[in-house]
């Protein structure tokens, strides 16, 4: 991998080629797609041939980067994102492996890959949107990483100042907590953000999955939409966000497979 990403400008154009993309979706979201990579890269080298297994594709807005270094990248998400016809063409220009799959509560489209087969896989902004029991999810995972494996997890920071001030502000107006009212009815179910983490619920999550687990390199991670410079107080905001780490908006974390000895021991029961 090199450790160098393209400008956002020659980024879009590779989906031009083939059809376009969700342009507006890109443009917010390529500062923390190449962020995440940089930051990966600072920690691990990937082996000659990695595998990466991209969970939450979209529209390989983050694959594609890393297809662009040479790994070999399946990405699994969605039938509304992975059978665009624009995406199946991108796909097959860049040898990236698609995996259909109606919802991740139930990946049988991992069924088709064998055992010990990533090197990395990508989990960013997707563990705060599962609405469901994840453990026969992470089984399938944990069933096609390779033993030393790393899974790259970003997620919003519940103790972010600004998801707190969104908190306090909602209280006065008697709004309650969680997922507002019209996004549960408006929304579809997988737009929300049912749970978001702390960094020790992160280390408490993994832990109980497996002890094969073992959670390093935290960062408390800085805003990359461009949208907020141009809000009331986003100055003041970024300064104390800045000063204060765990003030920051996201978390970002990579679970290395240390062994594949124990499994997945958690059993879901009512």
């Amino acid at each position: 991998m090199t450790g160098t990403a393209p400008p956002l400008d020659e980024y879009l154009a590779l989906f031009e080629r083939h059809g376009g993309t969700e342009v507006g979706y890109l443009r917010d979201h390529f500062g923390r797609f190449v962020a995440t990579r940089q930051r990966l890269l600072t920690n691990w080298t990937p082996p000659t041939g990695a595998r990466l297994l991209d969970v939450g594709a979209h529209w390989l807005h983050q694959g594609l980067l890393y297809a662009l270094d040479n790994l070999a990248v399946t990405a699994l998400d969605v039938p509304a994102t992975m059978e665009v016809p624009e995406v199946r063409a991108l796909a097959a220009a860049h040898a990236i492996e698609l995996l259909p799959n109606i919802d991740l509560e139930h990946p049988h489209a991992l069924a088709a890959i064998a055992d010990d087969t990533f090197d990395l896989v990508l989990l960013t902004e997707v563990i705060e949107h599962l609405a469901f029991n994840p453990v026969a999810m992470w089984r399938e995972i944990y069933r096609v990483m390779k033993p030393g494996a790393r899974i790259v997890v970003t997620t919003p920071n519940y103790y972010a100042l600004r998801a707190s001030l969104r908190r306090w502000l909602r209280a006065p107006q008697r709004c309650g907590g969680g997922v507002p009212v019209d996004q549960i009815l408006m929304l579809k179910t997988f737009g929300h953000h049912w749970k978001e983490y702390s960094r020790r619920e992160l280390s408490d999550y993994f832990a109980m999955l497996s002890p094969d687990f073992r959670c390093m390199n935290f960062a408390y991670t800085q805003e990359y939409l461009p949208a907020i410079m141009k809000r009331r107080g986003a100055r003041l905001l970024l300064a104390l966000e800045a000063a204060i780490p765990p003030l920051r908006p996201d978390l970002y974390v990579e679970v290395e497979l240390v062994r594949k000895d124990k499994g997945i021991l958690v059993e879901p029961h009512w």
